[in-house]
C-alpha cells in the first residue's frame, strides 16, 4: 500500500486522537549559488518523541516569547496577509509574525545560521534582530490525529544569497544532527517524512514556473478530516 504524505508517523493511543495541533514553523533554506539548487536538512535525534531519526527542515513549535522577538524588517505585506488568511487586526498580525520569528529562531538554535543581525551590547550579551523581509510563505501542514504530537506548521522559504547566509557556517546541534545541503532534485537517499518530501516536490514545481518564487505565489495546505486527507491552497 502506498503511504499518503500525511500518514501518521507515530501511532498514539485513542486518547491522543483529539490532541489539538500546536502552532509551529519550518524554514526551507535554499542555496542556489551552484548549477543546481541545494536545500538544508538535518537529522532529528533518536530520543525525540516526534519523528525521531528522520531528516527534516529546521524548525519547531512557536513559543510564547516569539511574539516579542525583535526584527529589523517585517514580512512582505502579501506574505503577512496570506498567513492571516485574509483577516486583519494587530493581535492576528502579531501571531502571524511570531510564526516567522519562530522559524528564524529555530534556524539559529538548530544550525547556527542567522538571518538578520547579531549585535553585542555593553554587557556582552548578543542581541539577535531577525530579518523577515525575504521570507516566502510556501506551504502549511497539520499533523493528522493519532500522532504523539500534532502541529499546525507553516513552511517559510528563502535563499542564502538574499539573506547573506554562508552555507559553510552550519553546525550540528542537539536538535538537528548531520546537517547537509542536498541537491533538491536528488534526496532519495535520505530517510525523510513523507510530508517533507511532498512539500519539497511542491517547491520544485513552483520553482520551475518561476525560480525566484514571488512572494504572492500559491502553496499547498495539507490536512485531514474524518479520516480523509486533503490538499487545499494557502
Amino acid at each position: 500500500m502506498t503511504s499518503h504524505p500525511f500518514e501518521a508517523q507515530d501511532k498514539a493511543s485513542a486518547s491522543k486522537a483529539k490532541l489539538r495541533p500546536r502552532d509551529a514553523a519550518s524554514l526551507i533554506l535554499i542555496d542556489r549559488a551552484g548549477s543546481r539548487p541545494r536545500v538544508l536538512v538535518g537529522k532529528r535525534g533518536s530520543k525525540h518523541a516526534f519523528m525521531p531519526d528522520l531528516y527534516v527542515f529546521p524548525g519547531g513549535r512557536r513559543d510564547r516569547q516569539d511574539r516579542n522577538l525583535p526584527f529589523m524588517r517585517d514580512l512582505h505585506p502579501t506574505v503577512l496577509a496570506r498567513l492571516a488568511g485574509g483577516a486583519s487586526g494587530p493581535s492576528l498580525a502579531g501571531r502571524c509574525r511570531a510564526l516567522a520569528l519562530a522559524a528564524l529562531r529555530e534556524l539559529d538554535e538548530e544550525t547556527g545560521l542567522i538571518i538578520g543581525t547579531l549585535e553585542t551590547g555593553g554587557n556582552q550579551h548578543s542581541r539577535f534582530s531577525a530579518d523577515l523581509g525575504a521570507l516566502r510563505y510556501v506551504a502549511r501542514a497539520i499533523t493528522p490525529p493519532g500522532n504523539v504530537r500534532r502541529f499546525d506548521t507553516r513552511f517559510f522559504l528563502t535563499f542564502c544569497d538574499e539573506t547573506g547566509v554562508d552555507p559553510g557556517a552550519i553546525r550540528d546541534s542537539a536538535e538537528l544532527q548531520d546537517l547537509q545541503w542536498l541537491d533538491m532534485h536528488d534526496v532519495s537517499g535520505l530517510n525523510m517524512p513523507a510530508i517533507t518530501r511532498t512539500i519539497l516536490e511542491d517547491v520544485r514545481t513552483q520553482m520551475k514556473d518561476d525560480p525566484s518564487l514571488p512572494f504572492g505565489s500559491d502553496g499547498p495546505f495539507y490536512f485531514s478530516r474524518r479520516g480523509r486527507f486533503f490538499r487545499d491552497t494557502i
